[in-house]
């Protein structure tokens, strides 16, 4: 068996970020083969994951990219058991890398993400679960969003808790820092759907339904719990849907006119929104 040297050991810790007592091991099963050893702590990750997989991973980071001509834009969420974990600076940078890595593929899916190549022939699913084996707790990428349009604008909120893209039907400056107030708009209201046409048909029933139990409630005549039942359905339109929200920088205007006024017909086409949890 070849002698693993304190050189050797520090190597593959500054590798691939492992324990030294676990890279140690790991060098001494692979009889000092690199390439090896990083193999077993993937696989000792890979069993750490199946351990863990019935933990809540509720932590973690959410980031959000667009391009140099923002026309698309990413957010990716890597969670984690611990808020400890999730403010470590590798942390972040992880999860940093994967949102550039997706925002310069486009893959299709979150599955398609994770079947993307990290580096030398690593996917990013395989560095999820070798960090698993690294950090010792359960981390995921559980979220992939993507948007593209005219001009993307992104939103990261403090901590890296939540992120938010906005797609709009104009470019330029004016545009985007619009977009970009829109975007802290979408998390701070947590809108469901750009417009009343976005929401489904199921959740309008269910707010019909609960707009004439209310009326019936209050003791007002059958004939007219409809019309009152409809009233309350637009005041849900109002509350709920992003262009028609008052704007949270001007509550004189909804966010459709404040649109407006930055440019005509400048409009929010969809919208992206994951937090943590």
């Amino acid at each position: 068996m070849s002698k693993i040297s304190a050189a050797d050991v520090k190597k593959l810790r500054d590798m691939t970020g492992a324990g030294m007592m676990d890279c140690k091991k790991a060098l001494n099963e692979a009889e000092g083969d690199f390439d090896k050893a990083v193999e077993i702590l993937r696989k000792k990750g890979e069993k750490l994951s199946a351990k863990r997989a019935d933990r809540e991973a509720t932590e973690g980071a959410v980031i959000a990219k667009v391009s140099d001509d923002k026309s698309k834009g990413v957010i990716v969420k890597l969670s984690s058991e611990t808020d400890f974990v999730a403010k470590n600076d590798d942390f972040v940078k992880l999860a940093e890398q994967f949102a550039q890595i997706a925002l310069e593929q486009m893959p299709a899916d979150l599955e398609g993400l994770l079947k993307t190549n990290f580096t030398n022939g690593m996917t990013i699913g395989d560095k999820v679960t070798e960090q698993v084996g690294v950090i010792g707790e359960k981390i995921e990428l559980a979220t992939f969003e993507k948007l593209e349009a005219e001009q993307v604008a992104p939103y990261i909120h403090m901590g890296n808790k939540a992120a938010v893209l906005v797609a709009l039907n104009q470019g330029g400056e004016d545009a985007y820092t619009a977009g970009r107030d829109v975007a802290m708009q979408v998390a701070a209201m947590h809108p469901i759907a750009v417009d009343k046409d976005g929401v489904d048909q199921t959740t309008i029933d269910k707010e019909i339904e609960i707009g004439k139990e209310q009326a019936r409630q209050e003791g007002k005549p059958e004939q007219i719990i409809e019309k009152i039942a409809m009233g309350k359905l637009n005041k849900f339109f109002k509350d709920n849907t992003l262009l028609n929200q008052q704007f949270v920088k001007d509550n004189k205007k909804s966010v459709a006119e404040y649109l407006n006024s930055v440019s005509k017909g400048l409009s929010v086409t969809a919208f992206k929104h994951v937090t943590l949890g």
